[in-house]
């Protein structure tokens, strides 16, 4: 396991980062969170001069994680999920969402970020949670990890949620591969739920807010549509389909003066 940067001591729990901006805390501050260091409030800043609506963004992601969460475990009847690239907790969290639905669903955490991991462990001390340091660039070893296999059942349904960090994968380090790894693993009647930055929205200042990504520990990778829709192979997708997150089975109209947001988010199921 491997930092983003390519240091194996980002698999250590005492190893943090804080000479370089890192996606989980961009994305906690951006949520008003206070679990980030002046690195990551300068490079979150800065993304906010480019894209004003972030913050609308990562708002309106988190709301789709929790109607996806909500349709899985209600409708899809699943019981167990994996969440890689799960950034700081930030209530409700994932299990809460599932357990107030089903009591005994289990949820396994996986982040490469030791902060994440620390306070992941601190709000999900439990049997049926697990909280995993791993890197989403080594999915075998996600999968063989003896924590994640303490939590979660490959012969069952699995929901796997890929919410807000494919697009923190280059191209040379072959995104289509990773995420086909993972749907492999998953057996007959499993979800994926992903979501993923887009230039489609936004196409004049792509390059402006993807730049603020050069110096952080992930590059930002912006997709197109057909791109993002690729990564859920041969799953059926549910409706509405691939759509912005804004759009996914909202739960309540949109503001008139509200901007548009570049996030793509979606839900699938294995078939047979």
């Amino acid at each position: 396991m491997t930092s983003p940067s390519g240091d194996d001591n980002a698999a250590h729990p005492d190893w943090i980062d804080t000479g370089k901006p890192h996606p989980a805390r961009m994305y906690d501050y951006f949520l008003g969170g206070k679990d980030n260091y002046e690195v990551d409030q300068r490079a979150a800043e800065q993304f906010m001069k480019a894209a004003p609506e972030v913050r609308e963004g990562v708002l309106a992601n988190r709301r789709f994680m929790h109607r996806a969460v909500r349709h899985v475990v209600a409708e899809g009847g699943v019981r167990q999920i994996l969440d890689v690239g799960t950034g700081l907790p930030t209530e409700p969290n994932v299990h809460q969402i599932a357990r107030s639905l089903a009591p005994g669903t289990r949820v396994a955490y996986v982040d490469n970020d030791p902060v994440v991991g620390a306070h992941s462990r601190a709000l999900a001390d439990d049997p049926g949670t697990a909280v995993v340091l791993a890197d989403l660039r080594d999915p075998r070893a996600i999968l063989d990890h003896p924590e994640v296999r303490e939590v979660i059942d490959f012969d069952q349904p699995v929901a796997l949620l890929l919410v807000a960090v494919v697009h923190f994968v280059t191209e040379a380090e072959d995104p289509a591969g990773i995420v086909a790894t993972l749907r492999d693993a998953l057996p007959a009647g499993s979800y994926l739920v992903l979501s993923h930055a887009t230039g489609d929205v936004h196409e004049d200042r792509r390059a402006d807010a993807a730049a603020v990504y050069d110096n952080a520990s992930a590059s930002l990778s912006l997709r197109s549509h057909a791109a993002v829709l690729d990564l859920f192979g041969d799953f059926a997708m549910v409706e509405p389909g691939l759509v912005r997150v804004t759009d996914w089975r909202a739960d309540e109209a949109p503001r008139p003066d509200a901007p548009p947001i570049g996030i793509y988010g979606g839900v699938a199921r294995k078939g047979a």
